[in-house]
């Protein structure tokens, strides 16, 4: 008999299982869809911006030549397996680091879940509605797996570890199968998932980022495993005791509305100290009278220590960088962190960067992440800002509107006239099918 088949479920498993199983996408009411759409805008630009990165030609080229078949690649031409679509389009997400994030996961959702759905050939015939409402049960499943993982596990791991089992989650949703079968799935996806150390690639940065690629194609290789038969473990993050807590309001607290936005296309630590350094830079008519910058933000923030960069990934994991590209660009943008690494007045303004950690803000993280901003000019006057947080949370979300002009920024030079009709269709996608989306994602 299989040990793992007639487990006796307790109330706590078998609660968030069924929920899975038998949620009614069609009770999600317009909030939720709404949610779904900046999340869902939000991550095609970015995808659209990735396509600048390095990382780009080598994921498409892996995936067609490692991973063959007949779905099409996301912003990139060819073809692959669900698999190689999958890892593929996570793999392009995350090369971009501008892709909304959970502060209690301390990483990301979305930039696996889109993927994960746009590889099934059922998405082909689902209706615009009923994507969206996928999205937002991924979003759950993902964020209360992250959450649940980084409880029980001493390591802090990489996104894939636990987003795989949200793409787990809709992918065995979209193939139908019975809750047997989806917590196979999700078992087989825990299991599997790749927890990789996430503070090796912080330290050094290189194009591993945040493991989501493989967390997508490890998700969706989990459902269809499971819907051959293939069996997996309790996945414990749903089962275990001292992970019920977190699955105890399912259903009532909807965390797709706790995700935030990223204004920036760097890692969410450095975005306190930039917004720190762009609330004094109206004070400063010339950067360069700048003699020293110091930032005063938590560890993990001091950890992104990369003074001059020499590849974009590193440039996206760099405090340093950051400031540097705000107080000499006034933003962050994608040129700033792929085209001018070799500026030399942005490698100036970064190697005046001092960076120190404060205990205040270090209790405060991972729910809150802080920094404040002393600059010293060269008349010796000391500009210091507040202690501040980096704008696109909740309880501080980015506009409907500053979501589109990222979009926009992102979008507009590699897809040219189609990202206008890209929005167009995600913001009335719940009136539209999917495959009127799908149309849209095709090689630039």
């Amino acid at each position: 008999m299989n040990e793992f088949t007639h487990l006796e479920p307790t109330p706590h498993e078998a609660g968030p299982l069924e929920w899975m199983h038998r949620v009614d996408l069609s009770t999600l009411d317009d909030a939720h869809l709404h949610q779904a759409k900046r999340c869902l805008l939000d991550l095609l630009g970015v995808a659209a911006g990735a396509t600048r990165t390095p990382l780009a030609d080598k994921a498409a080229r892996f995936a067609t030549t490692q991973h063959g078949g007949e779905r099409p690649l996301l912003f990139a031409p060819g073809h692959a397996s669900p698999s190689g679509v999958a890892l593929h389009g996570a793999w392009l997400i995350d090369a971009l680091d501008a892709h909304d994030g959970q502060v209690l996961t301390k990483g990301h959702a979305g930039v696996a879940l889109l993927p994960g759905l746009l590889a099934l050939p059922e998405i082909d015939t689902l209706s615009g509605r009923d994507f969206l409402a996928l999205l937002v049960v991924g979003y759950e499943i993902a964020t209360r797996a992250g959450i649940a993982l980084h409880a029980t596990s001493p390591d802090y791991h990489t996104s894939g570890a636990w987003n795989a089992l949200g793409v787990a989650a809709v992918a065995a949703r979209l193939r139908g199968v019975d809750a047997e079968t989806l917590h196979h799935a999700l078992g087989i996806a825990e299991f599997y998932g790749p927890r990789s150390q996430m503070m090796r690639c912080i330290d050094h940065p290189t194009m591993l980022k945040d493991g989501s690629g493989w967390g997508a194609m490890t998700g969706l290789s989990a459902a269809l495993l499971a819907v051959d038969g293939f069996t997996g473990a309790p996945a414990l993050t749903l089962t275990a005791p001292q992970a019920s807590a977190v699955w105890r309001d399912l259903g009532s607290r909807w965390y797709v509305h706790e995700q935030y936005f990223k204004a920036y296309p760097v890692c969410r630590w450095a975005q306190p100290a930039v917004e720190a350094v762009l609330a004094l830079a109206g004070e400063i008519r010339d950067p360069a009278r700048i003699s020293r910058i110091e930032i005063v933000t938590f560890h993990e923030g001091k950890r992104l220590h990369v003074t001059h960069p020499e590849t974009t990934e590193q440039a996206q994991y760099s405090l340093p960088w950051s400031v540097a590209c705000a107080l000499g660009r006034g933003s962050v943008d994608v040129a700033g962190v792929c085209d001018e690494l070799d500026a030399p007045d942005l490698k100036a303004l970064a190697g005046k960067v001092e960076i120190r950690e404060d205990d205040a803000f270090n209790a405060r993280f991972p729910a809150e992440r802080w920094a404040r901003a002393r600059l010293h000019l060269d008349s010796g006057e000391v500009l210091e800002s507040p202690d501040l947080e980096a704008r696109g949370n909740p309880d501080s979300p980015l506009t409907d509107a500053e979501v589109l002009a990222k979009y926009r920024a992102l979008a507009e030079p590699v897809l040219g006239e189609r990202a206008a009709r890209l929005r167009d269709v995600v913001m009335s996608l719940e009136t539209r099918p999917a495959s009127e989306l799908l149309a849209l994602l095709g090689a630039p």
